[in-house]
């Protein structure tokens, strides 16, 4: 199964956190900058460790320059992403 979600990247936090949904965009508090491709690596490698699954598992599929971004999940489904980053 796959499973394509909606992130709101917001980089230069002071902590890597989930940070609620807007407009059905899940927001992301990411540490790194937005430069040279860090927050899409931090970005993959943060929703991999909140998913529980591999980083092969998460694939950045649009949005590689903009904070909008639709990430590929696979091997989990919608209901599970959301009770895995605790939403209602």
């Amino acid at each position: 199964m796959i499973t394509t979600i909606r992130i709101r990247v917001l980089p230069n936090a002071r902590a890597d956190e989930i940070a609620g949904e807007r407009a059905g965009a899940v927001k992301v508090r990411l540490r790194a900058p937005a430069v040279e491709g860090k927050a899409n690596a931090a970005l993959v490698a943060f929703l991999a460790t909140a998913l529980q699954v591999p980083r092969r598992a998460v694939t950045l599929e649009r949005g590689m320059k903009s904070r909008e971004k639709l990430v590929r999940v696979e091997g989990v489904e919608e209901d599970e992403i959301r009770r895995r980053l605790r939403f209602p």
